[in-house]
């Protein structure tokens, strides 16, 4: 559901198999992102993802399934990656539960989006962040 509109609310979906596998939206993309590259680091140029990060998935996604999503070809010259035909289904499979989560969850979020406090500033994550120094809160045995 990464492709909503800037400023909207948006989800993302992560799938976890009962094998402890995961499919996130940014594995997709990585997916994608190989299927136009036909290499990993192409795919890791092209996302900006390191290509041990890359390849680590690469590898994580075959695993978790009895078919591999990637088939590997190594070597310097002619080498490269390519998308199985399971590896398509699985970006399919995907994009529609993405689709049919966001269709169900629009009502829900247009209701959250529109109770936003237009005014609503983020709080500092450290005193040094707002200009002063933090103290620490008083336990509630010294408030007393």
């Amino acid at each position: 559901m990464g492709r909503a509109a800037p400023g909207s609310a948006h989800m993302e979906i992560t799938i976890r198999f009962a094998n402890g596998g995961t499919v996130t939206a940014e594995d997709i993309d990585l997916i994608e992102a190989v299927r136009r590259a036909r290499s990993i680091l192409g795919a890791s140029k092209a996302t900006g993802v390191s290509y041990r990060k890359c390849w680590l998935t690469v590898d994580a996604l075959n695993r978790c399934f009895e078919t591999p999503v990637f088939e590997t070809f190594p070597g310097r010259r002619g080498g490269g990656a390519a998308l199985t035909d399971f590896g398509a289904r699985l970006v399919a499979l995907y994009r529609s539960v993405e689709r049919r989560a966001g269709n169900a969850a629009a009502p829900s979020l247009a209701e959250l989006t529109a109770a936003l406090d237009p005014d609503y500033q983020p709080r500092a994550t450290s005193g040094a962040a707002a200009g002063r120094v933090a103290q620490p809160r008083p336990s509630r045995w010294q408030q007393s």
